[in-house]
């Protein structure tokens, strides 16, 4: 049994906000599941049965907050799962934490490591509600209530490259150019506001554009998919996906179905 729902944000935390994901589900015996990057970041909470991190061998925070992801990971659960996401859009996070987002990079971080001691009060919340709709209204007041004014020049200065990058435009050069800064400052200013590098941010989008072309066009030849979506060659798109899914395209394709939580 799976119950799997996805909510959008109210208006006011649209622009930071991609939806919130509610995920149940319930096994008898022990379940993998991979994940890839997807170029956002998540605060994730735990209801039930908490995830196995098979590469660390830890079970996941109760509650955390998910960094950029460099590549791909498998989860083992068992028994009665019950999470809830919070799905940013890339340079959202910064609106209601305050920190460089590049230093969790690939990291889970709790309350208690963020000294936060309003985020560990609404996971504590969260844990002991079960009514969805009433979590969904604390979360989005926790958020509300911190919503913080980003410099508007800088966030502008993100948003366009990041449309540039959803685009399939990768050259760091162009990017701090739209940006209106050096390549120096505009590296910084995005890892800051995205948590990853604009390198490392364009391959993760250009990884998702593939997924999502596979998904809404499946036709598409592994050759056509890399001229499509900005590879190199077939070769590189191959290597690439190897990297971030641990699969190639083929395998891929056999092991689950293409699917885009960045385009979707």
């Amino acid at each position: 049994m799976e119950e799997f729902k996805i909510i959008q944000p109210s208006p006011l935390l649209a622009p930071y906000i991609k939806n919130y994901w509610l995920l149940k589900t319930a096994c008898d015996s022990p379940t993998l599941a991979r994940t890839v990057p997807t170029g956002m970041m998540n605060l994730i909470f735990h209801r039930g049965n908490r995830l196995l991190s098979v590469h660390d061998n830890e079970l996941h925070p109760r509650a955390f907050l998910s960094g950029h992801e460099k590549t791909f990971a498998d989860l083992e659960y068992t028994g009665q799962i019950n999470m809830i996401f919070v799905v940013f859009r890339p340079a959202g996070v910064k609106a209601f934490f305050d920190l460089p987002m590049h230093k969790i990079n690939n990291l889970r971080v709790t309350a208690n490591e963020l000294g936060d001691k309003e985020l560990a009060e609404l996971e504590h919340s969260l844990t002991s509600i079960e009514d969805d709709p009433l979590c969904i209204l604390l979360i989005e007041q926790f958020l509300l209530k911190r919503l913080s004014r980003l410099a508007e020049y800088n966030l502008k200065r993100i948003e366009a490259t990041i449309h540039l990058i959803n685009t399939g435009q990768t050259d760091v050069a162009l990017l701090a150019n739209t940006a209106c800064l050096s390549t120096k400052q505009f590296q910084r200013i995005f890892s800051e506001y995205v948590g990853s590098n604009p390198k490392e941010f364009s391959r993760t989008i250009r990884f998702q554009r593939a997924l999502h072309r596979l998904e809404t066009c499946p036709q598409t030849s592994l050759t056509d998919l890399a001229y499509q979506c900005g590879y190199f060659d077939q070769s590189h798109m191959i290597k690439e996906f190897k990297a971030l899914s641990g699969y190639t395209p083929s395998e891929y394709l056999e092991t689950c179905p293409p699917h885009s939580d960045y385009f979707n």
